[in-house]
């Protein structure tokens, strides 16, 4: 298993309590959920990535469980992977999906691929 079903399947069911146009894609070894075309949040191992407002970058990193995502060898701001441990009941998942969906509102979607 790449990822963690349970925390797939709970991240799931919070987004779509308020959003319908959501897609799932399988990437990077784990599952992305894309929010009205746009990445919003995944799951990958044991941990969430959550794409944020880079503006609150230093904020978000003080967070418990909160570390700076580097998948690609360089910081990415705007992005953070969220250790299972900081997501262990519903209202501290919340939070992180909360933020990304509050991000997705205005994020740009990615570049299309002709």
């Amino acid at each position: 298993m790449a990822y963690s079903e349970k925390l797939a399947d709970r991240t799931r069911e919070l987004i779509a309590l308020t959003h319908k146009n959501v897609t799932e894609k399988k990437m990077f070894g784990g599952l992305c959920f894309m929010v009205n075309d746009k990445m919003c949040v995944g799951v990958e191992m044991e941990r969430l990535m959550v794409r944020f407002d880079p503006a609150k970058y230093d904020e978000i990193m003080e967070k418990e469980g909160c570390r700076p995502m580097d998948f690609t060898g360089r910081v990415m701001k705007g992005y953070a992977f969220v250790g299972i441990e900081a997501l262990n009941t519903k209202r501290k998942l919340e939070y992180w999906i909360k933020l990304a969906l509050e991000y997705n509102k205005i994020a740009k979607p990615s570049k299309k691929k002709k």
